[in-house]
């Protein structure tokens, strides 16, 4: 094991075990490295690197506190390097994953999304139109989703879904939605799924988003 590896894994088992908590600050640098066995070089890097994914909060002439561990924003920062070092055909697989998630989050909004969030989704898909340009039929698009899985109430999966529709977003705008036909399909399918919601019918709004995702699934292989 790296010695920076090894200083990150000390720090985290440090978290794990209790001995420190979210909000805590560290130690001074030279009492942490001496109570770790570690250098201060090593420490340093395990700090920059625990840092990145907002597992640590360095706080310049302050000190460094052990951040809130929200599951969301851990997933969010983890994702986000993937997420934006992944290869053009990793696109399909990312979608893959959200046909798996997404479909499951819609089924649990059905019970929990509220009257006026169904209101505000009606009117935004009331505003578009098949002609309207790919970049704001995209936006609107992974808005739709967004505000859906959110409604679920699991943070967990929205933190995952939010991570993936990065990439599978920037690939629907071209050329997904110009397409012909594709935009068409999507506000067609959007409606399904929000009169499913509306119906408060869990197993026709998981099988509505699933035809969705798999249309844009196919769409995309056919592109790529």
């Amino acid at each position: 094991m790296a010695v920076t590896d090894e200083a990150i894994e000390k720090i985290k088992g440090m978290i794990v075990s209790g001995a420190l908590r979210p909000g805590d600050r560290l130690p001074r640098e030279s009492e942490l490295a001496a109570g770790l066995g570690l250098s201060r070089n090593s420490l340093r890097e395990a700090v920059r690197a625990l840092s990145l994914l907002r597992i640590l909060d360095v706080r310049q002439g302050d000190g460094t506190y052990v951040g809130s561990l929200d599951p969301q924003l851990l997933l969010a920062a983890a994702l986000g390097f993937v997420v934006d070092f992944h290869r053009e055909d990793a696109v399909l697989e990312f979608l893959a994953v959200r046909r798996v998630l997404e479909p499951a989050a819609t089924a649990m909004a059905a019970s929990a999304i509220g009257d006026h969030e169904l209101g505000r989704l009606s009117a935004r898909l009331d505003a578009l139109g098949t002609h309207s340009p790919a970049a704001e039929l995209a936006a609107a698009e992974v808005e739709f989703h967004r505000r859906i899985v959110r409604a679920s109430g699991n943070s967990v999966i929205c933190a995952l879904l939010d991570g993936l529709s990065g990439p599978t977003a920037g690939a629907r705008v071209w050329p997904g939605p110009t397409q012909e036909g594709a935009a068409g399909r999507m506000l067609h399918e959007h409606r399904a799924i929000l009169a499913a919601l509306r119906d408060r019918d869990a197993e026709a709004a998981r099988s509505w988003a699933t035809v969705h995702i798999a249309s844009v699934e196919r769409e995309l292989r056919s592109a790529l």
